[in-house]
């Protein structure tokens, strides 16, 4: 019986470009035993992340609730753990799955969102997608 992969799994919204250049980053260096998988909150997003290189995707509500307990890492913009973020596109269940699932969470602050986190560097958005990216290959590596 072969072992169970353990999953990294990108989450966006709208048009899933942070996501997609998520995946982008990540695709090539994924260690053996690992998967990464895409949920989006609409099939765009979904679409972007799958064309950059996600092994298998799903979209909605509900894919966000079931994968997002499977997860091992969880990646995307930080939008995906508030109620109603992302200008409405995470619903309160998929923020609670989200920042309640047991697996490490690796969020990309946005000012879109109108949350700022204190202490973060003031960096364009590709620099806070190679630290995301950096820092899930680590975790990955353990």
């Amino acid at each position: 019986m072969q072992d169970k992969k353990k999953v990294a799994l990108v989450v966006d919204a709208q048009g899933g470009g942070i996501g997609a250049q998520l995946v982008k980053l990540l695709a090539g260096d994924i260690p053996a035993g690992w998967e990464l998988a895409a949920v989006g909150t609409n099939a765009a997003a979904t679409a972007a992340m799958l064309r950059a290189g996600a092994a298998r995707g799903a979209t909605g509500e509900n894919a966000v609730i079931y994968n997002a307990a499977r997860a091992d890492v969880i990646l995307g913009p930080i939008g995906m753990i508030l109620a109603d973020g992302i200008m409405g596109e995470v619903s309160p269940a998929m923020a609670a799955a989200v920042s309640g699932a047991d697996a490490v969470k690796i969020l990309i602050p946005t000012a879109s969102c109108g949350v700022y986190v204190a202490g973060t560097a003031d960096l364009r958005l590709e620099e806070y997608l190679r630290a995301a990216a950096d820092r899930t290959l680590a975790v990955m590596r353990g």
